[in-house]
């Protein structure tokens, strides 16, 4: 009653002996792939996990920076910038790690909370009267009279080149460990499964315990059976491409590091800019939001901040070259794994698995 191992000679095996092969060979099947495949998953989450430490350490580098900026330059407002200049470099980060935001939202949220600041604390200081709804008004009057002429605009353009490189390449690793999952647990057919007990276990019912297939078998065999997974071959390349590409992306014109450290400048430009144009700020204010309390005078001293000498310029040369050595090791490797989908039959059929130095192997049917 085999299904399987028939053969003309007596046999020492049964029916369920056939069904405990095939479980075996579902089970060595995935663990052989798994074999193949850590290297190589092991080399992506290290990426992952690098780049993103890299990636955090600029951005609290460059987080850092703004606020000492407010700090050393911008003393009256420095405690009330704190939350927006935050909040921008947590929407930053939320974006590359492929959350549903933009930069441009981003950016302008943060120039529209900080207009507010800028009116009351610099351009007009005497005012005290600085409501929800004044406050309000002001937030929006910032999209129509612009007062930070085409920095705001510009600071957006730059962060979204560089930034765009940076949130795909996150993307992309991610999608490179959930491929190779996949691959990992691909079903087997029936027939497939069958072959492959044919082809291993087989020799077995005979009593044949060291004679292992043929390799010309062997690769005829696993090809069949890994056919869907080594039509991947060609988006498994495209893939490699697009994640050199992406990496050239970054290490050029749009570097990340740049753009991040940029940020500072790009805001002080900002201020000064809408600090020059006060009295035009002023008057259009006035005509939509109302004429607020002044006061004369100093403002309340609990609105000075200590300056923090903020030195981590060591920090980001090491993360700057630590973020570009693992570039560099990163796309070395996986363009040595670009015929990985192409050859996993080979791979597969390499090792303990066939008889290489040997005269005699298993053909499916006989010992020749």
């Amino acid at each position: 009653d085999l299904q399987i191992c028939q053969h003309r000679a007596p046999t020492c095996c049964t029916k369920k002996m056939e069904e405990s092969y095939q479980a075996a060979v579902r089970r060595e099947r995935t663990q052989s792939i798994q074999a193949l495949n850590f290297e190589l998953k092991y080399m992506i989450v290290g990426h992952i996990t690098a780049f993103q430490e890299a990636f955090e350490s600029l951005l609290r580098f460059a987080e850092n920076r703004t606020s000492s900026l407010f700090e050393t330059a911008y003393r009256p407002m420095a405690k009330e910038a704190a939350e927006p200049v935050k909040e921008l470099f947590t929407d930053i980060s939320l974006y590359i790690l492929g959350a549903e935001t933009t930069v441009e939202s981003a950016v302008l949220r943060f120039f529209d909370s900080l207009f507010p600041l800028v009116y009351s604390r610099l351009i007009n200081p005497g005012i005290t009267d600085l409501s929800e709804d004044y406050t309000e008004c002001l937030r929006l009057t910032r999209q129509d009279i612009n007062p930070f002429g085409r920095y705001s605009k510009n600071m957006v353009t730059e962060l979204s080149k560089s930034l765009w490189a940076s949130r795909m390449l996150s993307q992309a690793l991610s999608l490179g460990i959930e491929v190779i999952n996949t691959t990992e647990h691909a079903a087997l057919t029936k027939e497939c499964s069958r072959a492959l007990v044919k082809m291993q276990y087989c020799p077995h019912c005979q009593g044949l315990t060291l004679i292992r297939p043929c390799v010309g078998y062997c690769l005829n065999v696993m090809r069949g059976c890994l056919a869907s997974v080594s039509e991947l071959d060609a988006q498994w390349r495209e893939y490699i491409s697009t994640l050199e590409y992406l990496t050239n992306e970054m290490a050029a014109s749009h570097d990340l590091e740049i753009a991040l450290t940029g940020i500072q400048n790009s805001i002080n430009e900002a201020i000064l800019h809408a600090q020059l144009n006060g009295p035009q700020l002023s008057a259009t204010v006035d005509k939509v939001c109302g004429q607020p309390k002044q006061q004369e005078g100093n403002l309340p001293s609990d609105n000075i901040v200590p300056v923090k000498e903020v030195t981590e310029t060591q920090t980001f040369v090491m993360a700057h070259t630590s973020l570009n050595n693992k570039r560099r090791e990163f796309i070395s490797y996986m363009k040595r794994s670009r015929t990985f989908y192409a050859s996993i039959a080979e791979r597969l059929c390499d090792g303990d698995l066939v008889m290489r130095d040997s005269s005699t192997c298993w053909n499916g049917e006989d010992v020749v």
